[in-house]
């Protein structure tokens, strides 16, 4: 099978444990997820089966929403409730203390990743150095919070949506504000709401995944591969020209039909025209006559030509 599940997570299982189930229920090994999630988060993980697999990496690159509990007054060793507490603070501040301080991560900022992370520094992961007792310095990195949605607050909880860049951490973001508020600040629990263009409302938990595949209706959830392209325009190579892609070879305009959403509405002179006023690495869709995605072309302006960005041909 070749596309992307819409996977919910639960609590108490590792991305990699999805994958390895997911397995055994599909029955082929080609399979891979977008983006791990901490084993004690829950929410949306997409992952990639087939030839999507290709896809493991740009979907990794997109958007992230999630809805964190923040308790002020505790700080831990992961900065999560499943640490060691290193420090405890009362929890003085006002109410609209803690909501400026919240917001003002709302932006760009540098983020010192967690020692209990998946990232390796010299060769070793973080969190493996952590559990030998090692604190090692980390390089911070540039991620960007677009939006911080307040849902509630009791304190010394805080429930709020986060709205994020790919390597951010909201055990990291929790940890940062505790620490500007002065009193600490530690992530009591995690749901990752979407990523991408994936939602929570319509994530399947594993258990129903393994249903739907025991009555053989696993495909009837499973998202084309060419699905999370949907605002790429859209072309059919000609059929005495379908060898070019399948070798992988750049396209000529002369070599596609076009399509309603395309931008390139004739062959020969008048499409090396219209592709001429695409922007330099304008992408598309290209697919067969008989409709099968063959991959993503970007246009090269100097060469008059669509060149290979990637490809699903597995």
């Amino acid at each position: 099978m070749n596309g992307i599940l819409n996977v919910y997570k639960e609590p108490g299982f590792t991305s990699f444990d999805v994958v390895a189930k997911l397995r055994g229920i599909c029955k082929q090994k080609k399979i891979g997820h977008t983006g791990t999630l901490d084993p004690d988060a829950s929410g949306v993980l997409p992952v990639c089966l087939g030839n999507a697999t290709k896809l493991c990496d740009m979907l990794t690159d997109k958007t992230k929403e999630y809805r964190a509990k923040l308790l002020l007054g505790c700080v831990t060793d992961t900065q999560d409730t499943t640490g060691r507490i290193l420090e405890e603070h009362p929890v003085t501040v006002a109410r609209e203390q803690v909501r400026q301080a919240i917001l003002s991560f709302v932006g760009e900022y540098d983020q010192i990743p967690p020692m209990y992370s998946a990232l390796k520094v010299n060769g070793q992961k973080l969190c493996d150095l952590a559990r030998a007792g090692k604190v090692v310095e980390r390089k911070s990195r540039r991620i960007t919070i677009y939006s911080i949605t307040i849902e509630e607050m009791e304190l010394p909880f805080v429930t709020m949506t986060v709205s994020c860049s790919k390597g951010t951490y909201i055990r990291t973001l929790c940890h940062d504000i505790g620490r500007k508020l002065g009193c600490g600040g530690t992530m009591a629990s995690l749901v990752r709401t979407r990523s991408g263009q994936f939602r929570i409302e319509e994530a399947y938990p594993l258990s129903e995944i393994e249903q739907l595949a025991t009555e053989g209706r696993l495909e009837s959830i499973l998202l084309p591969t060419d699905a999370v392209f949907g605002d790429l325009p859209s072309y059919t190579v000609k059929k005495e020209f379908e060898i070019l892609v399948k070798n992988g070879n750049p396209l000529l305009p002369v070599h596609l039909e076009a399509g309603a959403d395309s931008g390139l509405h004739a062959a020969g002179a008048q499409g090396k025209e219209a592709g001429d006023s695409l922007p330099e690495g304008a992408q598309i869709r290209v697919y067969g006559g008989d409709g099968r995605f063959y991959g993503i072309y970007g246009w090269q302006k100097m060469q008059a030509r669509f060149k290979p960005v990637r490809m699903f041909l597995g």
